[in-house]
């Protein structure tokens, strides 16, 4: 069953391309037409790769990895976070930290600055800072949970990125190209789709677009997450069954103590 349809894309706006001038070549093989000017998506092929990618996306969630979402354009970045905040999934939407992938230990120092901000905050040892010291650190604070809060849980190197906006977000995309981590996108007529791992063709600058491509998206991740938990479930009450059946076997005696007592037996058969 496929998890979006033609209708919903087409509500949603989805096959609105950019101008004929602005257009990439590349992306010939997802333009069905060219009207007043504009490139019209071929909606058919969108379904198609909307399940592609939500399939791989499902796979990895399943596997228990992590998927970084990016759109760091003001109309879609809330409706982004929203998405990747409700199935625990990291996100950028402020500005991309240069080196965030490709010198990702840089970038966890950051976000350990802010936890220890945290932790001198509550244990007292600001207390005894002027006011313009303790506004200082404040507004680090503040300026680091802005760009960084919401990959505060991200300990390793995501296993794939999900792009909203390739030609915006294409440093993301050639630091995730560099690592040969995976890129799913939406990928619209003014866009190259060739360093795209799975392209969805559709129109990345409206919102709702974007929303009826996520929906699809994150149901997958949702599934495969769900999986997950119900196969280590299985796992556990496995492995609990399997020990309460081992405890349950009659205890054998230790080999040599049934040797030892096998001559012991045959002494007191002579002696009667």
């Amino acid at each position: 069953m496929s998890r979006t349809n033609f209708e919903q894309l087409l509500q949603a706006g989805c096959h609105f391309g950019h101008l004929k001038r602005k257009w990439n070549p590349a992306m010939a093989p997802y333009i069905y037409t060219e009207r007043n000017g504009i490139h019209i998506i071929d909606l058919h092929k969108t379904v198609a790769k909307v399940d592609e990618a939500a399939e791989a996306l499902k796979q990895i969630a399943k596997s228990g990895k992590k998927i970084l979402f990016v759109a760091t354009k003001k109309q879609t970045k809330e409706v982004v976070a929203e998405k990747a905040a409700s199935i625990n999934m990291p996100y950028v939407i402020e500005r991309w930290p240069g080196g965030m992938l490709t010198n990702f230990p840089t970038i966890r120092k950051a976000v350990k600055k802010m936890a220890n901000i945290d932790r001198l905050m509550q244990d007292g040892t600001y207390s005894n800072l002027s006011k313009r010291e303790l506004l200082q650190i404040t507004r680090q604070r503040a300026k680091l949970e802005k760009n960084l809060g919401s990959i505060a849980d991200l300990t390793r190197l995501p296993s794939a990125l999900f792009v909203v906006d390739v030609l915006k977000e294409n440093i993301a995309v050639r630091e995730a190209n560099r690592l040969g981590i995976p890129v799913f996108g939406i990928v619209d007529t003014n866009s190259d789709p060739n360093n795209i791992d799975f392209v969805i063709p559709a129109n990345d600058d409206a919102k709702d677009s974007v929303e009826a491509i996520l929906n699809a998206c994150c149901t997958a991740i949702a599934e495969g997450i769900e999986e997950r938990k119900v196969e280590k479930a299985d796992e556990k009450a496995a492995d609990a069954q399997a020990e309460a059946a081992d405890e349950a076997k009659p205890k054998r005696a230790p080999r040599k103590a049934r040797k030892d007592a096998e001559p012991k037996a045959e002494t007191e058969a002579a002696a009667e």
